[in-house]
C-alpha cells in the first residue's frame, strides 16, 4: 500500500509539473505582441535606413537598432563581447559599355539592356569583353551523376557562351522521384547553373528567362540584376567565375531560335528527356562592360541565450536584416524599404526571443537569435556563418528559419518549405495540431525557395533546418484570399518599393505563427535528442559525416 501510495504521489507530481510547465510557456507565448511586431517593421522599413542595404548608412542605423533592441528583451552579445560578426564582402558596380548581340550568318541579333536581357560580371577587372564567342545550347546546364544526368556530355563549350534553361527537367514531368518533379533541385538554381558553366570552362552564360521556372517575374530579375552586386570577398579576384552571367527574356531566345527554324517550347521539351545533346548554335556574342569595386565588412547580429546542462548545443533562429537599399525609381519612389522582406521576420524573431526570456527558467540548449546580413545578395551572411560559425557546426542541432511573412491575417495552414526534408516536420506538425492547424507542403515547390533563404546555407552544412509559416488558408477568408493576396504582393510589392509598411496591416499570423515556433524550439532545445535529416535528403550525408 505504501509503494503504491507513492508511486501515485509521484504520479501526481508529475502531472502538476507538466501543467506548470504548460501554464509557464502559455504565459510566455502570451508577450508575444502584434504591437510590438508593428513598431519594429514601422522603424526598420522607415525610409530613414534607406532600404537597409549593406555597406550603406542604411546597414549602420539596422545593426545599432538591433543590437539595441537585443539588449532591451535581454539577449547575451553571442560573439565575445558583442553582437556583431563581421562579413567581409566585395561590392561590384558594373556598367554596360556594349549592349549584347548575337551575329548570326545572315543577321545581327541586338539586344536592349533590361527589356531583353540582364547581365553582370563577378570578376574584379575593369574591362570584361566577349568578343565573337562562339553560343551553344546546353538544355538545362546540369550535370547530375545520380540522375544519369549530363547536360555537357560530349559538349565542347571551354571559352564560349552558353545559353541554357531555368530550373530543371523535373518541372511539369509529372514524375515525383525524377528531379523531384515540380519541386526544383538545387540543380535548377540560376546560382548552380553559374557555377556549373564555370566548371565546364565556359566564358559566359546565360538562362533563358520563364516566369514559372524562375518563380517571379522578370521584373524581379532586373531589380536585383541591374543594381550592384555583393559577393564574398574571393581570394582569386573571381578568375574561376564566367566572365558574365546574365538572363534574357524567353521571347527574345524565341525569337532566337526562331531565326535558325527551332521551336523553343519543342526544344525544352526535348532537352527534358534523358540523352538530350545540346548543340552549337552558330552564334557569336559580342559584350563590352565595365567593373569597378570596393571591398568592405558588414555584419550579422547574433544574440543568445545561454543554456542550462546542454549548453554547449546550439538551436538558431534567423531572419535576414537586409533589402535592396535605394534603387530605380518606380511609381516616383526609389526606396526598396523591405517591410515584408524581411522586416515582418524580424519582428518573428525578435518576440521569439521575447518568450524565451519570459520563461521562468533557462532552456537547456543554448538559443541564438541571427540577424544576417546580405540575404539578397545570395545568401552572403548565413553563408559567411556556415563556413565560419562562431560555434561549432556538430553542435548546431537546427535551425528555424522566416522570410517573407505576409500581413494579411490569421492562416490555418503552416507552410513547410523543403517538406520531407527533417523530422523538424513532424515537431512543426504535432504543434499545430494542438492548435488546431495543419502542415502543408509548399504548394510552389517548383520556385526552389528552400535554396532561397538563409536556411539553406544550415542545410549544406548539415544543419536541420526549417523554413515554416502561415501562408495559403486564411482562416475566416479561405485559399482564394490568400492566393489573390500573395499574387497582389509578388506582382507589386516583391523586390519594389511598394514593400513598405501599411497602416492596414494585420500581423495577427505573424504572432501566431511566433507563438508555434516558440513552442517548437522549445522542445528542441529541452531535449536530448539532435533533429535528423531524412534518408531521402540530399544534406544526410554531410550530417552523418561529422558524427563518424
Amino acid at each position: 500500500m505504501k509503494i503504491y501510495t507513492i508511486y501515485l504521489l509521484g504520479v501526481l507530481f508529475a502531472l502538476m509539473s507538466c501543467e506548470g510547465k504548460e501554464e509557464q510557456l502559455k504565459t510566455a507565448e502570451a508577450v508575444i505582441s502584434e504591437d510590438r511586431m508593428k513598431e519594429y517593421v514601422r522603424e526598420l522599413a522607415g525610409d530613414a535606413y534607406q532600404g537597409r542595404k549593406p555597406f550603406s548608412a542604411g546597414e549602420t542605423k539596422t545593426i545599432e537598432y538591433l543590437q539595441s533592441t537585443f539588449q532591451s528583451i535581454g539577449l547575451e552579445p553571442a560573439n565575445g563581447a558583442g553582437y556583431l560578426q563581421e562579413v567581409p564582402l566585395v561590392k561590384v558596380i558594373g556598367a554596360i559599355e556594349e549592349p549584347l548581340s548575337l551575329v548570326m550568318p545572315e543577321a545581327t541579333m541586338k539586344m536592349d539592356y533590361v527589356d531583353d536581357f540582364i547581365i553582370f560580371s563577378r570578376r574584379l577587372e575593369e574591362k570584361i569583353k566577349l568578343n565573337a564567342s562562339e553560343v551553344v545550347f546546353a538544355g538545362f546546364g546540369i550535370v547530375a551523376p545520380e540522375y544519369n544526368w549530363n547536360d555537357y556530355k560530349d559538349l565542347d563549350v571551354n571559352g564560349k557562351t552558353v545559353i541554357v534553361l531555368v530550373s530543371d527537367p523535373g518541372l511539369e514531368s509529372g514524375n515525383p522521384d525524377f528531379f523531384n518533379g515540380d519541386a526544383m533541385t538545387y540543380y535548377g538554381r540560376w546560382t548552380y547553373k553559374y557555377e556549373e558553366a564555370a566548371r565546364q570552362g565556359a566564358e559566359a552564360v546565360l538562362i533563358i528567362h520563364q516566369d514559372k521556372g524562375a518563380g517571379y517575374p522578370w521584373s524581379v530579375v532586373v531589380n536585383s540584376g541591374s543594381t550592384a552586386k555583393i559577393y564574398p570577398q574571393p581570394e582569386n579576384d573571381y578568375k574561376n567565375r564566367c566572365k558574365a552571367e546574365g538572363w534574357i527574356t524567353f521571347n527574345k531566345a524565341q525569337e532566337l531560335f526562331s531565326t535558325m527554324g527551332r521551336d523553343l517550347d519543342q526544344l525544352i521539351a526535348e532537352a527534358r528527356q534523358s540523352g538530350f545533346q545540346g548543340f552549337e548554335m552558330g552564334v557569336t556574342a559580342h559584350l563590352a562592360l565595365t567593373n569597378r569595386w570596393e571591398k568592405a565588412r558588414s555584419h550579422n547580429v547574433l544574440g543568445k541565450i545561454t543554456g542550462t546542462d546542454l549548453a554547449d548545443e546550439y538551436l538558431f533562429y534567423t531572419a535576414h536584416w537586409d533589402h535592396l537599399g535605394i534603387g530605380k525609381k518606380m511609381d516616383g519612389d526609389s526606396i526598396y524599404n523591405g517591410a515584408v522582406d524581411n522586416g515582418t521576420s524580424l519582428a518573428w524573431m525578435l518576440e521569439i526571443a521575447r518568450a524565451f526570456k519570459a520563461m521562468p527558467q533557462k532552456p537547456r540548449r543554448s538559443i541564438v537569435f541571427m540577424a544576417p546580413t546580405a540575404e539578397e545578395s545570395g545568401l552572403n551572411g548565413s553563408g559567411y556563418y556556415a563556413d565560419h560559425p562562431l560555434y561549432p557546426i556538430s553542435k548546431t542541432v537546427a535551425n528555424i528559419n522566416n522570410d517573407l511573412m505576409l500581413p494579411f491575417g490569421r492562416c490555418k495552414d503552416v507552410m513547410v518549405t523543403g517538406y520531407g526534408q527533417s523530422d523538424l516536420d513532424q515537431l512543426v506538425r504535432t504543434e499545430a495540431e494542438k492548435r488546431g492547424r495543419y502542415i502543408l507542403p509548399d504548394p510552389n515547390a517548383h520556385t526552389g525557395m528552400y535554396y532561397r533563404s538563409d536556411h539553406f546555407s544550415f542545410a549544406r552544412v548539415g544543419v536541420p533546418a526549417i523554413f515554416a509559416r502561415g501562408n495559403n488558408d486564411h482562416w475566416e477568408k479561405g485559399k482564394d484570399y490568400m492566393t489573390e493576396k500573395e499574387q497582389y504582393w509578388i506582382t507589386n510589392c516583391y523586390h519594389k518599393p511598394g514593400d513598405e509598411y501599411q497602416q492596414w496591416w494585420d500581423l495577427s499570423g505573424v504572432v501566431d505563427d511566433a507563438q508555434l515556433l516558440f513552442r517548437v524550439g522549445w522542445e528542441i532545445a529541452n531535449t536530448d535528442r539532435y533533429p535528423q535529416w531524412k534518408a531521402t535528403s540530399e544534406f544526410k550525408a554531410v550530417r552523418d559525416a561529422q558524427f563518424k
